[in-house]
């Protein structure tokens, strides 16, 4: 995509309703809009929904009474403004969710760019090649308390220990997935040495 420098003739025309910059301007944003509310939300008429909303928002200002006076800043303010619109959905989407349904629900964190998320992914997927690779008690013992979140006296009762001897099976089954994580890393950092 090429990016495009934004100058007064351009917001004239704009504001004035010219139906060829009216199209680019659409058609250039709509892009970048779709990237940004892709990442966030997974309806796509959601999607639809907050890029018109944005658009007609953002025209709204333009043809208003002020109007804009930076036209270098016409990128920031479409995605303010589209920032605006999605906070307000979020709001709107936790009012309206009955409490029933909340664990159900899952947005998106907004924090998290794509190449967060991606790292995340890949994190993800490496700690589950290590569990893998654990003996079967270590991995058992760490799935249950960190992934799966079960109360301690039930994986006490499970693997038939005291609470007491429990805490000496997690320090185990950590310390053997740190070794192995460890080891994972070297072996990573070695390989792109190469």
């Amino acid at each position: 995509m090429d990016f495009y420098e934004f100058d007064g003739p351009y917001l004239e025309r704009l504001c004035s309703g010219d139906f060829r910059t009216q199209e680019h301007f659409v058609a250039y944003f709509s892009e970048l809009l779709q990237l940004k509310l892709r990442s966030r939300l997974q309806s796509p008429q959601a999607i639809e929904d907050l890029r018109q909303e944005t658009f007609a928002r953002v025209f709204g200002v333009l043809r208003g009474p002020t109007g804009m006076r930076q036209p270098e800043r016409l990128g920031a303010f479409v995605n303010s403004t589209c920032n605006n619109v999605l906070l307000e959905y979020y709001r709107s989407s936790a009012r309206n969710t009955p409490i029933d349904d909340e664990e159900d629900t899952k947005i998106p964190d907004t924090a998290m760019d794509v190449v967060s998320i991606i790292a995340h992914k890949q994190m993800e997927q490496k700690v589950r090649e290590i569990l893998d690779e654990l003996p079967e008690r270590d991995r058992r013992v760490l799935k249950e308390i960190f992934i799966e979140e079960r109360d301690k006296d039930d994986v006490c009762k499970d693997f038939g220990v005291d609470r007491n001897y429990l805490r000496v099976l997690l320090h185990r089954a950590k310390q053997s997935f740190r070794s192995s994580y460890l080891q994972s890393m070297s072996a990573s950092a070695g390989a792109l040495k190469e």
